[in-house]
């Protein structure tokens, strides 16, 4: 007779680059996790998962699981690899990166940004290693700098709404977000709020499955966002719908923003936009008159040149209307500035180790022209060493034409800390085993609602993995760092991760969750800006309007004429960012890298559903399947992403076309600024 298996339940959290940053448990039956389901008593969670995360333990237990160090032994690309020892691979890595070190530790480059939120797995171990090093620093640009600093600019803090109460709002707005895709729980919400009569509002180039499911879509072309913002601005002036007692104390500078928005008759904005003049009016009039109206702002309308002003107009919205004096009204892209103060970031990534070194910084968004350069007196050395973690560059970074080019070259030595042989990984001189969260400690703020999560390890790491924590622990043995600090482990990094005076400790220990203590209508009496107000001439930026892409027909015309469709490239539903690629049953359910085109624009170029296609510009070719589907409004075109290269029809992705250029505000790439032509393959 069996013994029954030994069970139990660990507390764990999401850690993808999401704003709903999940709380987890994890039921672990004689040392194997064969389930992961929501906490159904975390408020925002409330039991739920995406589809992606539920199937966590597939991609945990995955068979191609790098589960031992890797040493290259084929030309970069090509992934051929032998298994080597722990003790191989951190002396050889140690010994190379001391040389370089040795000559300019500014040579030496880590890459990395959101393949998990962790405090402890991202940003502690590393920071502290590379701090101490003098390594060239990483400016992490790639997702969400240009909103980021908008919300900085213009609020003082990177901060808006709580999620829950969407459920109370009268109007929302979901702009440039697919939630059922990107932003589950936030949808439940939205949801509850239609129930009760709230009216929910779509603004997205693409007629996305969300929305699909709102009263009413607004498919605006890529880019022109700042322009619909000006014109509901200016629909508002003219009707008076606006609450002039907070303007006039909480505003600072609006008389110079009603003389920028008055330029901007619905008229104007309805040729920049593609919209028609009744459609912004009927939005002008619905925002103006309904209390409370929230704005459910994401990251995919920053993604273009004007995606910083974009973000600082459309902030400015619930200023007019006075919604931010209702718990239900105002705006929300980010929650992360709620964590500011209660995390201990000094603690964790020890700045004081650079020892007044001030090295240079590398735009992530830029790394493919980057690698490529030679050493110079603007740039400074070539980077001769990348250490990549958290990351998988030469499918998500833009032009990856050129990234591939720099990850090729044989003179670049490269580490990569992986759980899979991503197209990355390919192309590393070894590749370390990481944990994935099933099997290590970590700490999670969020940046869609207001809750502190602790992540606890539920089962052994598999085969000779370590935490990314602890593989910078040992690289800093090996290097002859001898300080104190680089002995806590991955549970004291992870305990210590928040302040005990800012944060619930002890209901992160009981519960894995802890709420942050914000007010419920935060910004009801103000900004935390110096003058307490919010602010629209900001130094160095001005009053903001809209800008233009940079490629479309007003700016580059000769350019608009060759290549007469904007792309757009937001995840496709079953993956995020490049993760869960290559989880079998999700790719089963994604099919084929797509590319989504209206019928109008087939029907001129002879392209049937299903046929392959060809999409160029100067930068490159991209070869994959056409949907000829209304989801795409006419001249717009949408590379669902991000595929892995090695998966794609001819070894690229949608970054093959896209370009390096960067936003307004905030250093970031322009992914949806991209024009493109489409032939019949």
């Amino acid at each position: 007779m069996n013994a029954a298996p030994e069970t139990r339940v660990v507390h764990a959290a999401c850690p993808h680059d999401c704003p709903d940053t999940c709380a987890m448990l994890v039921t672990v039956e004689n040392g194997r996790a064969v389930r992961v389901q929501g906490d159904p008593e975390h408020p925002t969670t409330n039991g739920a998962l995406c589809t992606k995360v539920s199937r966590y333990p597939e991609r945990t237990y995955h068979p191609e699981r790098v589960l031992t160090p890797l040493k290259r032994i084929g030309p970069k690309g090509r992934g051929e690899f032998v298994p080597v020892s722990w003790d191989e691979a951190l002396e050889t890595i140690a010994a190379r990166l001391k040389a370089i070190a040795a000559r300019d530790p500014e040579a030496i480059l880590p890459y990395s940004y959101a393949g998990t939120m962790g405090l402890v797995q991202g940003e502690s171990m590393a920071a502290r290693f590379f701090n101490k090093l003098g390594a060239s620093r990483l400016d992490r640009t790639i997702c969400a700098s240009a909103g980021s600093e908008a919300l900085l600019a213009t609020y003082g803090i990177k901060a808006g709404m709580h999620v829950e109460h969407f459920a109370e709002s009268r109007l929302i707005l979901i702009w440039g977000s697919n939630s059922i895709t990107s932003n589950l729980h936030f949808w439940t919400i939205a949801q509850a709020a239609k129930r009760q009569g709230a009216k929910l509002v779509c603004i997205d180039p693409r007629r996305t499955e969300t929305a699909e499911k709102c009263h009413e879509h607004l498919a605006l072309r890529p880019g022109s966002d700042g322009a619909l913002a000006l014109a509901l601005m200016h629909e508002l002036i003219a009707h008076d719908w606006l609450d002039h007692d907070y303007l006039e104390r909480y505003v600072d500078g609006w008389p110079a923003l009603r003389e920028r928005a008055l330029q901007w008759p619905a008229e104007r904005a309805a040729a920049v936009c593609g919209l028609t003049v009744e459609q912004i009016r009927g939005l002008a009039r619905d925002y103006g008159t309904t209390q409370p109206a929230a704005i459910r702002l994401n990251y995919g309308m920053q993604r273009v040149h004007g995606g910083g002003s974009a973000v600082r107009l459309i902030a400015l919205l619930p200023c007019l209307t006075g919604a931010w004096r209702h718990r239900a009204g105002g705006l929300l892209l980010s929650a992360s500035g709620w964590f500011a103060g209660r995390r201990d970031d000094a603690w964790l990534q020890r700045p004081d180790l650079l020892a007044g070194r001030q090295p240079r910084t590398i735009n992530m968004s830029t790394i493919g022209d980057d690698l490529l350069r030679e050493a110079s007196p603007g740039f400074g050395p070539r980077i001769e060493a990348l250490v990549v973690y958290n990351s998988n560059p030469v499918a998500v970074a833009p032009e990856s034409r050129k990234v591939v080019a720099g990850f090729a070259r044989e003179d670049l030595f490269t580490v990569v800390l992986e759980h899979f042989l991503t197209d990355t990984a390919d192309h590393a001189d070894f590749v370390l085993p990481a944990t994935t969260q099933l099997e290590h400690w970590d700490a999670h703020t969020a940046y869609g609602h207001t809750y502190a999560l602790l992540n606890k390890p539920a089962i052994e790491a598999l085969g000779e993995a370590r935490s990314n924590a602890a593989i910078f622990r040992a690289l800093a043995e090996r290097m002859g760092f001898d300080d104190p600090c680089f002995a806590d482990d991955d549970e004291t990094l992870a305990r210590r991760a928040f302040l005990a005076d800012r944060v619930d400790l002890g209901s992160l220990e009981q519960r894995g969750w802890a709420k942050l203590d914000v007010a419920d209508a935060p910004f009801a009496k103000g900004f935390p800006t110096p003058s307490g107000k919010a602010v629209v001439d900001v130094p160095g930026l001005g009053v903001p309007d809209h800008v233009p892409n940079h490629e479309c027909a007003e700016t580059t015309p000769e350019l608009a004429a060759r290549f007469p469709l904007a792309m757009i490239s937001p995840p496709a539903r079953h993956f995020l960012n490049s993760t869960f690629v290559n989880v079998k049953s999700l790719r089963a359910v994604e099919g084929e890298p797509l590319l989504e085109i209206h019928p109008d624009d087939a029907a001129a170029r002879g392209i049937a559903d299903g046929a392959e296609v060809r999409v160029f510009n100067e930068r490159g070719e991209y070869r994959c399947a056409a949907a000829v589907s209304t989801r795409a409004r006419p001249g717009v075109v949408v590379g669902l992403g991000v595929w892995w290269r090695k998966l794609g029809r001819d070894g690229t992705n949608v970054n093959e076309l896209t370009h390096q250029r960067l936003t307004d505000i905030g250093r970031a790439p322009s992914f949806y600024d991209c024009l493109v032509e489409v032939a019949a393959a």
